[in-house]
């Protein structure tokens, strides 16, 4: 046998550089396995206790018809609150035809999202048909936001 000693000549620069790159390798195996990797025990037992979800979360409305004005109820929802309610799409004519659309929907909408429900709700007894006309509306576009299963 004979033994020859070899000499590795290794270049500072590609060392540093060959750590570097390894480092980060390294630190991007250990992100995605935190990300993707097998939840904890403890947060799949709380999501599974948690109670579902009255709503899927979004913007829903619904569509009043008065002669020929069209306008929307726009209700905006979370996945357990009403977050709020406003009128979309109400020309200024159709404004001026109908004061009190307005003022009966924010009081409406005042009431609502403080409750969060629809019952026992109180109204001017001028209003009366202008809120009864806006409940329902508030009435469609919180059924089409109800999570099924609900």
């Amino acid at each position: 046998m004979s033994s020859k000693t070899k000499i590795v000549v290794l270049h500072m620069k590609e060392v540093i550089y060959t750590a570097v790159l390894l480092a980060l390798g390294i630190l991007l195996i250990l992100l995605l396995v935190f990300m993707f990797g097998p939840k904890k025990a403890e947060e799949t037992a709380g999501a599974a206790s948690a109670s579902p979800a009255k709503y899927v979360p979004g913007v829903y409305t619904s569509s009043i018809q008065l002669q020929d004005n069209t306008f929307d109820v726009q209700v905006t929802v979370d996945s357990d609150h009403i977050n709020s309610i406003s009128l979309v799409n109400l020309s200024e004519s159709a404004a001026a035809m109908y004061p009190l659309m307005e003022p009966a929907l924010e009081n409406l909408a005042d009431q609502i999202c403080a409750t969060q429900s629809l019952e026992d709700l109180t109204y001017e007894s001028d209003n009366k048909y202008t809120s009864q006309l806006l409940l329902e509306a508030i009435h469609l576009a919180l059924a089409k936001a109800a999570a099924y299963g609900a």
